[in-house]
């Protein structure tokens, strides 16, 4: 009973931290999408590629924020050491922002093509699919998280 206690607990703060890191990687796409397009005018369509660096960027920030968060409450530190702690973090991210990126490609050329109103605030294409890709590979994020990286 304590463990599926604590399981629940790792999810929800699992969730709080995704969460958090969630707003500070749409938040900084917000503000990177804003003003790069400004300054590099192929930012909004690179040969196809839609926010090329308002995503890195921004999933960048994310990543950082994760994984303090990860290690402050959410996992317990596993077997290996910080340095390859870190590391194996680093390289599941990285695979982790190109399944990102190209979930972004796909929702935002073929799914979110609208505005989306929500009364309070309205959801550009950009933002909806930029949230839709965060939603699916935090499943993703999670699982790989648990049993890689933080297998204590």
């Amino acid at each position: 009973m304590r463990e599926i206690i604590l399981r629940q607990k790792q999810i929800l703060f699992f969730i709080v931290a995704g969460g958090l890191s969630a707003i500070i990687e749409i938040g900084s796409f917000k503000a990177f999408s804003t003003y790069l397009p400004q300054f590099l005018s192929n930012e909004t369509n690179f040969h196809g590629i839609h926010y090329p660096l308002s995503n890195i960027f921004s999933t960048s920030c994310g990543i950082i924020t994760n994984y303090f968060l990860s290690i402050w409450f959410v996992f317990e530190r596993g077997k290996h050491s910080k340095r390859k702690e870190f590391a194996y973090f680093m390289v599941v991210s990285f695979i982790s922002t190109i399944l990102s990126l190209s979930f972004f490609q796909i929702f935002y050329s073929f799914i979110f093509k609208d505005n989306i109103n929500l009364i309070f605030y309205t959801l550009s294409p950009e933002i909806t699919s930029k949230i839709a890709a965060i939603l699916l590979v935090s499943i993703l994020n999670y699982s790989i998280k648990k049993k890689v990286i933080f297998n204590g």
